[in-house]
């Protein structure tokens, strides 16, 4: 289970299950993939995964990849104390990687102020081409 979950946070079993595919995933997962994965373990309809991705959501144990309409798993401790994520999604592997970064943080923090905007949460999506694959 992910080392971050708050003391006070105590998942459910389906909210268990779903953190526990998406972190033993190569990848990031749709909800569906995620149905298919958990369907001995008693996942009948995609609403109990879409219930259990929101609450992991919330609780900052997973991210919503907008692009991908899939999740992955949190890499980083403490993710859910920042403001921006960010994420390169590599276009010929698929490889995802978390990125947090304070400078990012603060330009958005005051590219939102600028415009009159209350910023509270940001997520980042850099679509590419990964090291490895650009070196093969």
């Amino acid at each position: 289970m992910n080392e971050h979950v708050h003391a006070e946070t105590e998942l459910t079993r389906n909210q268990s299950l779903v953190l526990g595919a998406l972190a033993r995933a190569d990848g990031p997962l749709s909800a569906y993939t995620i149905l298919d994965q958990l369907r001995d373990c008693g996942f009948r309809a995609p609403l109990q995964v879409y219930r259990a991705l929101d609450k992991l959501v919330e609780f900052g144990l997973v991210h919503r990849l907008e692009s991908l309409n899939a999740f992955v798993a949190c890499r980083h401790p403490d993710c859910d104390n920042h403001e921006s994520i960010a994420f390169t999604i590599c276009d010929s592997c698929g490889q995802v990687n978390e990125i947090s970064d304070t400078t990012l943080a603060r330009r958005l923090q005051h590219i939102a102020s600028d415009a009159g905007f209350g910023l509270r949460k940001s997520a980042i999506e850099l679509r590419g081409v990964c090291r490895a694959c650009k070196a093969a």
